[in-house]
């Protein structure tokens, strides 16, 4: 009988080693169509990125801490927030494939103004601030990774600045909606209107109004 939960663990170890290297080969691949990866540096990333696996409503981040890792979504959503009056400001959502990082706080290395968390059951895949600096510095390959990464996510903070500098909250939503579809199935209407910087009530009357417009 204990050999035989000696094997089942054993059995059970192995399954999930094999399910975290082939998800770690998902980042890899991802990282590798932006630029063809080394065999060298290929190694070197299989043996320093590490999985992180947060429940529903976990804090990645909180605000006042600094930001030391920067993380690839393998599966699940997080939000940025911020606090103002004492209420919760959402700034914005990521999702599978994005990377997620406090921008200031990571790259100067200062705490954070704002905090990440986990809107669901989220997995992740990371590498340290010091860690990102060695691979810029031993495989310059890697750094034009690093920049169409950086690229990307400037890419996603214009449109979040350009939706919010849109006049209305009827014409934030509908460029929301247009743009990230997904955001709005998936995210609440709490963070949802959190994000507008409207009430739940005027979201509630937003969407009324949109629904008529298309029957």
């Amino acid at each position: 009988m204990i050999l035989y939960y000696a094997n089942f663990n054993l059995t059970f170890t192995s399954i999930v080693l094999a399910f975290k290297n082939l998800s770690m080969e998902m980042v890899l691949e991802y990282l590798n169509a932006i630029y063809p990866l080394s065999k060298e540096l290929t190694a070197h990333l299989r043996s320093i990125l590490k999985q992180k696996e947060c429940e529903k409503k976990e804090m990645l981040l909180r605000a006042g801490r600094v930001c030391t890792n920067i993380c690839f979504i393998e599966k699940g959503l997080l939000r940025c927030f911020y606090l103002k009056d004492d209420t919760e400001v959402s700034s914005w959502f990521m999702r599978e494939g994005d990377v997620i990082i406090s921008v200031e706080s990571f790259f100067d290395q200062k705490p954070s103004y704002e905090s990440i968390q986990a809107l669901e059951d989220t997995v992740v895949w990371y590498i340290s601030c010091q860690e990102l600096e060695f691979v810029y510095k031993h495989f310059m390959e890697f750094n034009y990774v690093g920049r169409v990464l950086v690229q990307n996510y400037y890419k996603l903070s214009e449109q979040r600045l350009y939706s919010m500098r849109l006049q209305s909250a009827t014409e934030r939503y509908r460029f929301l909606l247009h743009h990230f579809p997904e955001i709005i199935q998936r995210v609440s209407t709490a963070d949802i209107a959190s994000y507008l910087g409207v009430t739940r009530e005027t979201l509630s009357r937003i969407k009324k109004i949109r629904h008529k417009s298309i029957m």
